[in-house]
């Protein structure tokens, strides 16, 4: 059996698997997609300095009206979600979370509420520790009030970090938490920062316990302003892979963690390589961002239509590296539409040299994997362009212009008989250019 055979009887199992171990809440059928504010924004509350930028209610809030009035949840970014700093030191009377007075003075369930009345959905930040990872008050001790709590108040999206807490103890803290989220009756997403603590500690982490209690779950360290940590993470997954992607599917997702498009750090090649990247693992796109600073160019990344198409494929397929060579990266999902036995693909080339020109780099689709012998149309996602009037054979060999750091991201229609009835075609071996 060859490499690549392998590679394709690996999707096979994945699909098999799917459903065997996923968290039965209905949710998170599809990656989820939205705005998280830790990233760019942290655990900034000093809003005298930074008015525009602090912890804050009026943060959320205009997120949530540049997500509709810039386009972003028209193509699916619909979760608007506060990460950690949003509490006050101490607890209610009663024993209740509360917001920051100051910060947040209508509170979070008039947050929530003005988040639903622009059709978005509004997610919040806890700890399963005594302690959130910036010293707030965590969970602990408190599990079903605050599930309550947050019920009561409208979310629709919880991330339970995991500091101030045994890593031993997840395997029972972060399960019990979710249980009382679906114990309220309110559909929950649930986001867990449980397999990266673990992970961290040289553990064995339990990922069937994991897929079974969790609808995401982030698997590494935060991500950070650079392209070096972007690939950090990207290359963490790859050695990973043949482990962690038989437990994404279907309302069970491996995350990779936030998208840096549109902050400081990276170029415009690179940002269409996380993207591209981020479409392939079937990972949550959450934006980390300040939606109103935002630039076209990383705009029209962010809301490629056809990219988040391939991310949020209905067989939930978490793609994988199949290649390295000559500093190319090649990765591949499979995709719809189907044929028989054979998939449609998603294929990211990535280039890695540091030389300062565009590479070339050539290759058969069947050494991609690609071997449906009525052939493939190929369409570049960030051109549009595409093989027009080509179906292209295993044999069939293509070129793709790589800039550096950036990526060629070609998605391969597997061809039905309805190409042929419809559409006219011609077999070709001849080399196609995608750049």
């Amino acid at each position: 059996m060859t490499y690549y055979q392998l590679s394709t009887l690996c999707f096979i199992l994945i699909i098999i698997n799917d459903g065997l171990y996923a968290l039965n809440n209905g949710l998170a059928l599809t990656p989820p997609m939205g705005w998280l504010a830790w990233q760019r924004f942290r655990c900034t509350i000093d809003c005298n300095t930074f008015p525009d930028e602090c912890v804050s209610e009026q943060l959320f809030k205009t997120t949530a009206d540049l997500l509709v009035s810039e386009g972003y949840a028209q193509v699916g970014y619909e979760y608007v979600i506060i990460d950690d700093c949003w509490l006050e030191p101490n607890r209610t009377v009663e024993g209740k979370l509360q917001a920051d007075k100051k910060r947040f003075p209508n509170g979070i369930k008039a947050l929530a509420d003005y988040v639903h009345s622009k059709e978005l959905k509004f997610g919040i930040y806890e700890n399963v520790g005594s302690k959130t990872c910036e010293g707030y008050p965590g969970i602990e001790g408190h599990e079903e009030v605050d599930a309550n709590t947050f019920a009561e108040w409208g979310v629709d999206y919880v991330k339970l970090d995991g500091c101030y807490i045994d890593e031993h103890r997840m395997d029972i803290g972060f399960p019990q938490f979710g249980k009382y989220l679906n114990k309220t009756g309110r559909p929950i997403v649930y986001s867990c920062c449980w397999p990266f603590y673990q992970e961290g500690k040289g553990m064995k982490v339990n990922y069937k316990l994991v897929a079974e209690n969790c609808n995401l779950w982030r698997n590494y360290g935060d991500i950070q302003e650079s392209y070096s940590s972007l690939m950090g993470v990207v290359d963490v997954f790859a050695a990973k892979q043949d482990y962690w992607a038989q437990f994404a599917g279907p309302g069970h997702w491996n995350d990779p963690d936030m998208l840096l498009i549109g902050n400081f750090a990276l170029s415009y090649e690179q940002c269409k390589t996380q993207m591209a990247l981020w479409a392939v693992l079937t990972a949550p796109l959450m934006m980390s961002n300040k939606l109103s600073t935002v630039r076209p160019e990383f705009k029209s990344i962010l809301q490629n239509k056809e990219i988040i198409n391939v991310n949020q494929d209905k067989l939930g397929i978490q793609g994988r590296r199949i290649y390295l060579d000559q500093g190319i990266d090649i990765w591949a999902k499979p995709i719809e539409p189907i044929d028989e036995e054979y998939y449609s693909y998603a294929l990211a080339f990535v280039n890695r040299r540091t030389m300062g020109t565009p590479f070339v780099y050539e290759i058969s689709l069947k050494n991609l994997g690609l071997t449906n012998p009525k052939g493939y149309i190929i369409m570049n996602l960030y051109t549009k362009d595409d093989t027009v009037k080509h179906i292209l054979k295993p044999s069939s060999q293509i070129k793709v212009l790589t800039n550096p750091s950036g990526v060629v991201f070609l998605k391969a229609n597997v061809v039905t008989k309805y190409h042929f009835t419809k559409f006219e075609y011609t077999m070709d071996n001849d080399t196609f250019l995608f750049k």
